[in-house]
């Protein structure tokens, strides 16, 4: 029998361990007491999120927070559910769109101000063409053509070569319109000294001619932006023909030298039309350049109508 219950044998020489262990003196149970320098950690508050900011509203079925449908379909991110809804490759066509828009607007605008030019033009052609008042004003003040032909040099130097005047309104508007008045000035002055039948029938050649190119530019696969370079040394061999023909008084040549105008200039036309119209065509007019671009398809279309003009006085003569 053991004389200790609460000892095992061979430990008698140790004192054995008391029943339930080693009493705690000085720590009462239940662990060790908290330290009294700092006071219970509560855990941060809750996150409330961000306050909403004023003039933007919540956009419908996007939960705050994590956990909130993925971003283009993935689950488990952050964003909107539903952006994966643009199409099977996700691409976003705005920029294709705006960059369309401001095309069109910019077409729209090009055409308004040729138009003008044009219904300017027009007035002081049939001005000079039909009353006998203003065949004589000029016939006595001949040295007025000299003077617009100094006006418009001025002018087209100016806006050809400073881009700030021509993409800065009013100024280019005003640069614009001397210079349409001083063009349409000596147009009227030419067709003064010519029938009024063969003006009129230039000018609605001009119209067919000039509406056929255009449409064709506007249809076409073919891209005339890659020919400035060709129609630049035709310009060039047509200057040179031009001052032969100045010397060489001959009917044939003048008749040659007005088809090749009218043939580079008609070129001209549909090369401007589709630098103006952009889109899949190599090189294209920047939409700031809208005076610029109604300038050249002016120029086009007087130069189409005065070589016509000289092939149809040739062969009346």
């Amino acid at each position: 029998m053991w004389q200790n219950p609460g000892v095992y044998p061979g430990d008698q020489n140790q004192g054995g361990y008391p029943q339930g262990g080693y009493p705690q003196g000085g720590y009462p149970q239940g662990g060790y007491p908290p330290p009294g320098g700092y006071p219970p950690q509560g855990g941060y508050p809750p996150q409330a999120g961000y306050p909403p900011q004023p003039g933007y509203a919540p956009q419908p079925g996007f939960q705050p927070g994590y956990g909130a449908p993925g971003y283009a379909g993935e689950a488990g991110g952050y964003g909107q559910p539903g952006v994966s809804d643009l199409g099977e490759d996700g691409s976003v066509k705005g920029f294709d769109f705006n960059d369309q828009s401001i095309r069109k607007s910019f077409i729209r605008k090009v055409y308004s101000i040729l138009m003008c030019q044009l219904l300017i033009t027009m007035a002081f052609i049939t001005l000079f063409t039909y009353h006998e008042g203003s065949k004589v004003w000029f016939r006595s003040h001949s040295y007025m053509m000299f003077v617009a032909l100094a006006v418009v040099i001025v002018c087209l130097i100016v806006m050809a070569c400073c881009g700030n005047v021509r993409r800065q309104a009013p100024l280019n508007f005003i640069f614009l319109g001397i210079f349409t008045l001083a063009e349409s000035f000596l147009l009227g002055a030419v067709s003064s000294t010519k029938a009024p039948e063969a003006v009129m029938m230039a000018v609605g050649v001009t119209a067919a001619v000039c509406l056929a190119l255009t449409i064709f530019a506007l249809q076409t696969k073919w891209d005339f932006t890659m020919m400035g370079g060709f129609l630049v040394c035709a310009t060039v061999v047509l200057l040179l023909l031009g001052i032969v023909a100045m010397f060489v008084r001959n009917n044939t040549l003048q008749l040659v030298y007005a088809s090749i105008g009218a043939l580079i200039f008609s070129m001209y036309l549909v090369y401007d039309t589709q630098l103006m119209m952009g889109g899949k065509h190599k090189y294209s007019i920047s939409p700031e350049e809208y005076i610029f671009a109604a300038l050249n398809l002016y120029l086009d279309i007087i130069n189409i109508f005065m070589y016509i003009l000289t092939i149809i006085s040739a062969t009346r003569d």
